[in-house]
């Protein structure tokens, strides 16, 4: 019995790796603990002068809503600009932005430069905000519901066939 051990052990580590295989998840994308949580509480100075703070409560509208976290050194961030500008003015979505680790005149120039997909955005310097909200790395974006809580984390890029495949058909379920 002992002497087919090894076999059965070798045997189950390849069905597991099969089963990783042919997974449709992203191995590189982590879960998220907060899904069907408020969002963490937070407060963070606007990149508009004189606009007031950003805080959780800019979040509970009544209406689903992204958060989405960037940065203008980000690559990624630059790639799925065009998409979360669509979503903004296509489909109407409320997208709040909150610059992560980002200088204040770098991420006004990236908007500038780009375009203005949010209709709030907040600086998060020293990367505090991210690392409550649970971000790996930008860009991330969250989906809220009216009630601030949670219900949906895209991880990486809204690019190619995400948006449509991924992130709207969460929207419309909370629509």
């Amino acid at each position: 019995m002992n002497r087919f051990l090894p076999l059965a052990i070798a045997g189950l580590l390849v069905v597991l790796f099969l089963g990783m295989m042919l997974s449709d998840r992203n191995p590189q994308e982590i879960d998220s603990v907060l899904i069907g949580r408020p969002a963490p509480a937070f407060s963070l100075s606007s990149l508009a002068d004189g606009a007031p703070a950003l805080t959780e409560a800019d979040l509970k509208t009544g209406e689903p809503l992204l958060v989405n976290f960037f940065a203008s050194w980000c690559v990624p961030c630059r790639a799925e600009h065009e998409s979360l500008m669509e979503l903004a003015g296509r489909y109407r979505v409320p997208v709040i932005g909150i610059a992560y680790k980002n200088e204040r005149d770098k991420a006004i120039g990236f908007l500038n430069e780009l375009g203005n997909p949010f209709s709030k955005t907040g600086l998060d310097l020293d990367g505090r905000v991210g690392i409550d909200w649970g971000v790996s790395g930008v860009p991330e974006t969250f989906l809220l519901d009216g009630d601030g809580v949670i219900r949906y984390r895209h991880w990486g890029p809204i690019v190619g066939d995400s948006l449509e495949a991924r992130l709207l058909p969460e929207l419309e379920a909370l629509r």
